[in-house]
């Protein structure tokens, strides 16, 4: 049986990877799209990312197209927006699927991990998905781009964030440091 760890995965620049390569790291895996109302979460990912790397934290940026078409660009095209508009630092990967049929198996098993995620309790993002005909059908599913998963030191999967908390929400940031300090 594969590990979480040991699921291969590609880099955004074409070289092969796997969480394993992150060992002893806490990890805040998030599917990420350029053209999305949530992208300048880009900008917090990266802030968290500079503040937290030293003490053991890495982001994982997973470019995603399936919502609403909101990436739809090429894994060089991606990489150069992040660069250029954002600043990002922290690791990239190559465009993948984290939902239906096509979802990749990082994906299928960290929601296997966590199947709920914590909700913002001001946000109001599932509503408004709801009301354009866009909410997920899948309870357990992906709600939308931005959507965090962390997982621990250790591997596990230790929480799991609604795309509307953003990277600053210190329900987050309580988490990660939690994390950290396992």
């Amino acid at each position: 049986m594969t590990t979480i760890s040991e699921i291969p995965l590609k880099k955004i620049d074409g070289s092969a990877a796997t969480l394993g390569d992150y060992a002893g790291k806490a990890l805040l895996v998030v599917n990420v799209a350029s053209k999305c109302g949530l992208t300048p979460q880009y900008d917090g990912l990266e802030a968290l990312y500079a503040q937290k790397k030293d003490a053991g934290l890495v982001v994982l940026g997973f470019p995603a197209n399936d919502f609403a078409g909101q990436e739809p660009g090429t894994d060089g095209e991606i990489a150069d927006f992040c660069r250029s508009t954002f600043g990002v630092d922290f690791p990239m990967f190559s465009k993948i699927a984290v939902t239906g049929a096509d979802r990749h198996p990082l994906y299928g098993a960290l929601v296997a991990a966590r199947p709920q995620a914590t909700q913002n309790p001001d946000g109001d993002l599932r509503a408004k998905l709801e009301k354009h005909g866009l909410a997920p059908t899948d309870p357990t599913g992906v709600m939308w781009n931005f959507e965090k998963f962390l997982i621990g030191r250790d591997g596990k999967v230790v929480g799991r964030f609604a795309p509307d908390i953003t990277p600053d929400d210190p329900v987050l940031v309580k988490a990660i440091d939690e994390a950290l300090s396992a």
